[in-house]
């Protein structure tokens, strides 16, 4: 009775970290066009480019194929915000994929998606990116060998839990952290650029030399090496979660995605020929932290501050995800599709206790059981699978309902290039180098009917799990959140 007399008493305050981006925006009361695009860039440019230029040179086989495949990764990201901004416009609500999928299909596909990612694709990307910042972390302790793996993923289990306690205590310690870390991120990859446009201008481009020599021709290995590049495009449909705060969002989204996706698709390519100036392909396919051995070659005894930067870089770029990660959980469960327990927020710190504590407890899991380039080529197999049924729902509306009103309309042929790039990053692995893996991820996600036909279709709500959410309640101090509190 305490917690909901002060739920009561204090609707105004009694706000979620799940959604605080949101407040912070509402704060400001608008989101502009220069905003929008640091939003847009500052989520794109994480960890990936630290991790995934080696893995993508890995399945191509040579410099200049695995240069064409960050080249096309960028265009289809740009493709597919694109599409995005459509049903951006259509749809003016907050939510992604979520709110676009239930809006369109209805409530069994959007509970499905929403069941999906909050138990495994959210916690698989804050894996990911922890495992990353363990490996810069810690790459300064073990110089001229590759560091131990228990050693990283301790290291990246440390970050899990650390940032659940900012995230847990203080909404403003955990924004705070993920602007001062921003910076850190751009010094990095300026310094490589730089550092690059140097090398080349001295003449070392052996890398680039028979560029294509032994380039493979696999569709599975391709489509795995597309995965590793998309995981560092990953945040372009960002700005759709925020579709509510926009000012002018016909106008905005377009635009912001136009001017952010080619600035960071030029600043990856700058960055990957700097990689392939300063390395043999050889020496980084070897390289477990491939900024850290350029930082070696190029800098000197000045090295350590790469290996520093890319730290600070991927920790902020870890917090920013678990500190985002909770929005579709929050709003799945304003919907009804998810637990009451994950919509409630602290009475005191006034924080999504139980769904910060449920995605750092199932990302922990993943650490444990996964290395990065596994749990990148998981998360992205469930991501496109997902937005090929966002994109598809994008050309029924084209079809179907073109007298819906619409300020801005991308050609038909964008989302008809995004879905079938969809489809061909959903099923070449499977035809190619089928996986047992693959098939349990398919089970999960069908597995989500046995839970939403009693629970979300038929609303059967038992007594004991009714019991069990008051029991943790008490426990950790939660109550509900206001349905219209974002």
């Amino acid at each position: 009775s305490t917690m909901m007399e002060r739920k009561t008493t204090d609707p105004l305050h009694l706000s979620t970290d799940l959604n605080e981006e949101k407040e912070k925006l509402r704060l400001k009361q608008e989101v502009s066009l220069i905003s929008g695009v640091s939003l847009i860039a500052g989520t794109m440019i994480g960890s990936g480019i630290f991790m995934s230029p080696e893995w993508v040179l890995h399945h191509m086989g040579n410099p200049a194929s695995s240069l064409l495949i960050w080249a096309a990764c960028g265009l289809l990201a740009m493709f597919g915000a694109l599409s995005y901004a459509e049903l951006g416009t259509i749809i003016k609500e907050s939510g992604g994929e979520y709110i676009y999928i239930l809006r369109t299909f209805g409530s069994f596909p959007a509970f499905l998606f929403a069941y999906t990612s909050v138990i495994l694709v959210r916690p698989a990307g804050l894996a990911a990116v922890c495992l990353s910042f363990a490996e810069y972390a810690i790459a300064p302790f073990y110089p001229g060998c590759s560091s131990p793996q228990v050693a990283i993923k301790c290291t990246a289990a440390a970050c899990i839990l650390i940032l659940t306690i900012i995230n847990c205590l203080n909404v403003r310690l955990a924004t705070s952290v993920m602007n001062i870390f921003t910076a850190a991120k751009l010094l990095a990859l300026l310094v490589i650029v730089v550092g690059g446009l140097v090398l080349l201008a001295k003449g070392q481009t052996q890398s680039f030399q028979n560029g294509f020599q032994g380039t493979t021709a696999g569709i599975g290995a391709v489509g795995v090496a597309f995965y590793q590049g998309l995981w560092s495009y990953d945040g372009w449909n960002n700005l759709n979660y925020v579709t509510e705060e926009l000012k002018k969002p016909e106008v905005t989204l377009p635009r912001a995605l136009m001017i952010a996706i080619p600035l960071v698709t030029c600043l990856y390519l700058l960055v990957n020929l700097s990689y392939l100036a300063a390395m043999t392909p050889s020496e980084l396919l070897s390289s477990g932290a491939v900024a850290v051995t350029w930082g070696d070659k190029v800098l000197g005894s000045w090295a350590w501050l790469i290996s520093l930067s890319v730290a600070l870089s991927t920790f902020g770029s870890s917090n920013g995800t678990f500190f985002s990660g909770g929005r579709v959980c929050y709003i799945a469960a304003r919907e009804g599709h998810m637990p009451d327990i994950l919509s409630m927020a602290h009475v005191r710190c006034l924080t999504p206790f139980p769904a910060l504590l449920f995605t750092s407890a199932m990302s922990l899991i993943m650490i444990i059981s996964g290395s990065f380039t596994s749990i990148v080529n998981f998360f992205s197999f469930m991501a496109w699978l997902f937005y090929g049924m966002t994109i598809s729902g994008l050309l029924y509306l084209k079809i179907k309902k073109p007298e819906l009103p619409r300020s801005y309309k991308v050609p038909i042929i964008i989302p008809i290039i995004v879905l079938m790039a969809a489809v061909y990053l959903v099923l070449a692995p499977i035809i190619d180098q089928p996986q047992v893996e693959i098939l349990y991820i398919v089970l999960f996600i069908f597995s989500g009917i046995i839970f939403y036909f009693p629970l979300v279709r038929f609303k059967w709500h038992p007594h004991f799990l009714q019991r069990v959410t008051l029991q943790l309640q008490l426990l950790l101090e939660v109550a509900p959140t206001t349905k219209d509190a974002n």
